[in-house]
């Protein structure tokens, strides 16, 4: 009895470090995409100079790859709150958008792991490809259902774009959301992979 107790003192514990060090982790990678948002590490596309290519959804990723869908979902939101709290950028509702643009990817790449798991493929070099193309397809997608419902609606929810605007204006943003996970997505999984080759042996303990 007193080694049962014992033991399961232990597993609490063990249960509550690693839950400690999942939550710092979490913490440094909404920190971490935060900064690379606020950062000046962006430039426009050339064919839509409304809309910019940066790198703060690579940490996203890679909180997907390393922790889970929760956890990344969790990044995204603080770094939705940070920024419409003290960035919102050209249109208050901005930062919405850019939840649902990378939340929408996350289901794709999740969709993609889950599919790589049924037909027991655990090939890296098909994995992702496999998670990039389903993130990119979900993103292209819901976003331009996203886009088609909202941007008719005046500020602060969107620019009064009239139907053959949004029309028009839809096939860029497509592309924008596109190329943009198509780099996302394997740099994401990438130094989600570093991450895990140096933390697992810390993780487990």
């Amino acid at each position: 009895m007193v080694n049962y107790a014992m033991r399961s003192q232990k597993n609490g514990i063990k249960s509550a470090t690693s839950r400690a060090r999942r939550y710092s982790l979490i913490a440094v990678f909404a920190a971490l995409t935060v900064g690379l948002n606020l950062s000046p590490i962006k430039f426009p596309a050339p064919y839509a100079p409304f809309l910019w290519y940066q790198v703060w959804e690579i940490p996203i990723v890679a909180t997907f790859i390393f922790l889970g869908f929760p956890a990344s979902v969790l990044v995204a939101l603080i770094n939705m709150i940070v920024l419409l709290t003290v960035f919102p950028g050209a249109l208050p509702t901005g930062p919405l958008y850019n939840f649902a643009a990378i939340v929408s990817m996350l289901l794709g790449t999740w969709f993609g792991l889950r599919l790589m798991r049924r037909l027991k493929c655990d090939a890296k070099t098909t994995a992702v490809p496999v998670i990039t193309l389903l993130g990119a397809a979900f993103r292209v997608i819901i976003m331009s259902f996203v886009n088609w419902t909202f941007l008719r609606f005046p500020p602060p929810i969107g620019y009064s774009l009239t139907e053959e605007a949004i029309l028009l204006t839809l096939p860029l943003i497509a592309l924008f959301n596109a190329t943009l996970s198509l780099y996302t997505v394997p740099l994401g999984y990438v130094i989600a992979e570093l991450i895990m080759r140096r933390a697992k042996i810390l993780l487990n303990s």
